[in-house]
C-alpha cells in the first residue's frame, strides 16, 4: 500500500521505535510512580527521561503525559476556563472547537472565531482586534490538518504577551515537521501527538507547559502523590496524570525523539520535494481544485475532483490503486465551511518521511486517470 494518510497517524515507524516498544512491553510493565519496588522505580525513571526528552525537544518548562493530543487540549481548555473570553480560529480541529462549544453551552465562557483572510491566512491583526476586556486565552492551530496552512504563531505569541493573555498552540501537525520552540513562539501551552510527525507510537499525548501558568485539573484519581487526601493535587505534572501512565509509549517516545534529532537534512529535503511535486503536478490535472495556497506545509495537500464525490475518490484510490488517503470533513467543520466543502468534504493526501517520489508519481497518475 502507498500510505498518504500520515496527518492522521504515521504508518511506518523507525526500527528503533519498534524495538523500544517491544523492549518496554517486556521489561517495563510496572506502574510508574505508584510503588517503591525496583520495577516501579525503573519505570518512573524512564518516565522522567521521557519527560526530559519532550522538554528539550520543544523548549518546554514542564511536560504532562496525556492519553493523546485531544486529551491534552481538553485539559488546557477546561483547566483554564475562568468565565471570560477565548479567541480561536476557523482552522481549528474539533478537539478545540467542541470543548469551547461545550464550555460556552454551559455558560462558563464565550468565544470568538477569527476567520482566515482572502488568501486563506490567519492575520495576527485580526487576532488582536478580537481581544476584549476579559479575554484570557488564545487557542491557535499551528498547522491546519485540512490544508496544511501554517499560522503565524510567533506574531500571535507577541500579541498574547502584549495583552497578558494565555496562549495555547495545537502542534499536532507541526511537531516533527517544523522546528517548534515554545520560547520562540511565546506560548504557555503546546499540545502534540508523537504518533504523527515524530513517528512514535499511539497511546500517548504531550501537554507542554510554561512555568507559572495556572491550570486546574479536569480529571481526578490516583496520582501517587498526596494520597492522604481526597482532594486532587494541582502540582504539575503529577496532579494531571491520574491513573496508570503509558510507560511503553513513553519509552518508545524517547526513541522517536532521538531518531528525529538524528534525521539527516536530506530526508527532510526529500519530504519537501515530494510535497512540492505533489501540489504542483496535482494542480495541473484537469478538474482538480486544491484548497489553500499560501504559507502551506508541503506535506499536506487537500483537494477535490470536479463532479466526483470525495468519498468516491478515496474508495477508488484504495480499491483500484491500493493508495490510502483521508476523505471527508477531517474533524474541522469551520475550515470546510470557509472553503465551501462542508457538504462535500475533500480528499487529503498527507506525506511523511518514508514516502518517495515514485509513490507521488504513481498517485498523480492515479488521480489523472480518475479525473478522465
Amino acid at each position: 500500500m502507498i500510505y498518504f494518510d500520515n496527518a492522521a497517524t504515521t504508518a511506518i515507524k523507525p526500527e528503533c521505535v519498534v524495538k523500544a516498544d517491544a523492549y518496554a512491553l517486556k521489561n517495563l510493565c510496572a506502574n510508574a510512580g505508584r510503588g517503591s519496588h525496583s520495577a516501579s522505580i525503573k519505570a518512573a525513571s524512564m518516565i522522567y527521561h521521557a519527560r526530559k526528552a519532550v522538554r528539550d525537544l520543544v523548549g518546554a518548562d514542564e511536560a504532562i503525559f496525556t492519553f493523546n493530543c485531544t486529551d491534552a487540549l481538553n485539559t488546557v481548555l477546561f483547566g483554564t476556563a475562568r468565565g471570560g473570553h477565548v479567541i480561536t480560529t476557523a482552522y481549528e480541529h474539533n478537539s478545540v472547537l467542541r470543548p469551547l462549544h461545550e464550555l460556552q453551552r454551559r455558560g462558563l465562557i464565550r468565544y470568538t472565531v477569527v476567520q482566515p483572510d482572502g488568501h486563506g491566512v490567519i492575520d495576527p491583526r485580526d487576532i488582536e482586534r478580537a481581544i476584549c476586556r476579559d479575554t484570557y486565552l488564545i487557542a491557535v492551530n499551528h498547522v491546519s490538518n485540512v490544508t496544511g496552512a501554517v499560522a503565524p504563531v510567533c506574531q500571535i505569541g507577541a500579541i498574547a504577551r502584549k495583552h497578558g493573555v494565555m496562549y495555547l498552540v495545537d502542534g499536532a501537525q507541526s511537531v516533527g515537521y517544523l522546528d517548534v520552540d515554545m520560547r520562540e513562539i511565546g506560548c504557555d501551552f503546546l499540545c502534540f501527538s508523537p504518533h504523527k510527525g515524530l513517528h512514535g507510537t499511539q497511546g500517548i499525548g504531550c501537554l507542554c507547559v510554561k512555568n507559572g501558568v495556572k491550570l486546574n485539573p479536569c480529571r481526578f484519581g490516583g496520582t501517587g502523590t498526596a494520597s492522604n487526601t481526597v482532594e486532587q493535587p494541582t502540582d504539575i505534572p503529577e496532579g494531571f496524570e491520574c491513573g496508570t501512565l503509558p510507560v511503553q509509549a513513553a519509552y518508545s517516545l524517547i526513541a522517536a525523539i532521538n531518531h528525529h534529532k538524528k534525521m539527516p537534512n536530506g530526508v527532510k529535503r526529500n519530504l519537501a520535494k515530494c510535497g512540492d511535486l505533489l501540489r504542483t503536478e496535482l494542480s495541473k490535472i484537469n478538474g482538480v481544485k486544491i484548497y489553500g495556497k499560501y504559507n502551506i506545509l508541503p506535506s499536506i495537500v487537500c483537494f477535490n475532483l470536479e463532479n466526483i464525490n470525495a468519498a468516491s475518490v478515496g474508495d477508488i484510490l484504495n480499491e483500484q490503486y491500493n493508495i490510502a488517503v483521508r476523505c471527508g470533513l477531517h474533524c474541522a467543520p469551520l475550515c470546510h465551511k470557509f472553503y465551501g466543502t462542508l457538504n462535500t468534504g475533500a480528499v487529503r493526501a498527507s506525506l511523511s518521511y518514508h514516502n518517495t517520489m515514485e509513490e507521488v508519481e504513481f498517485f498523480l497518475k492515479a488521480v489523472n486517470e480518475i479525473s478522465k
